[in-house]
């Protein structure tokens, strides 16, 4: 048998292990300064959202961070365990759940506001390079 058939299982064949293994490198080094918040990353990324939109359905919310609800909703009881944020059924649609951020979710901001600097130089790229690679894997997620 050619061992060229089995060349596709090669893990330095894989362009999704290079994605994976760098994603989870990136969420490392952003773990000492979640920790001083007391969240994880996939929390913080929900109050990134909810910074901006304050309201938003858990339909919408995992939409925009490509979660599903199994996944949502542990989240979302934790932060709202942490007074971050409220969860509310529609009064017209029972099925639809929204999420309010919370006094205490707006000033975990201010603590919060720091990150993005601490850690932008983590993927050793210049601008131009980081721009190029934002856009190549947003293009991979749609």
């Amino acid at each position: 048998m050619s061992q060229s058939k089995y060349d596709a299982l090669k893990l330095e064949n894989q362009l999704c292990f290079p994605l994976y293994a760098a994603a989870r490198e990136v969420v490392k080094i952003y773990r000492p300064y979640l920790d001083e918040l007391d969240i994880t990353y996939t929390q913080y990324i929900t109050m990134m959202v909810m910074w901006q939109q304050k309201e938003i359905t858990v339909k919408a919310l995992g939409e925009k961070l490509y979660l599903d609800s199994g996944t949502m909703t542990p989240v979302l009881k934790s932060l709202e365990a942490k007074g971050y944020v409220v969860r509310k059924r529609s009064a017209t649609d029972e099925r639809s759940v929204s999420v309010f951020i919370t006094e205490s979710g707006e000033a975990l901001r201010k603590r919060a506001v720091d990150i993005p600097q601490k850690v932008s130089g983590c993927v050793g790229l210049d601008p131009e390079e980081a721009i190029q690679l934002y856009n190549l894997l947003y293009k991979v997620l749609n």
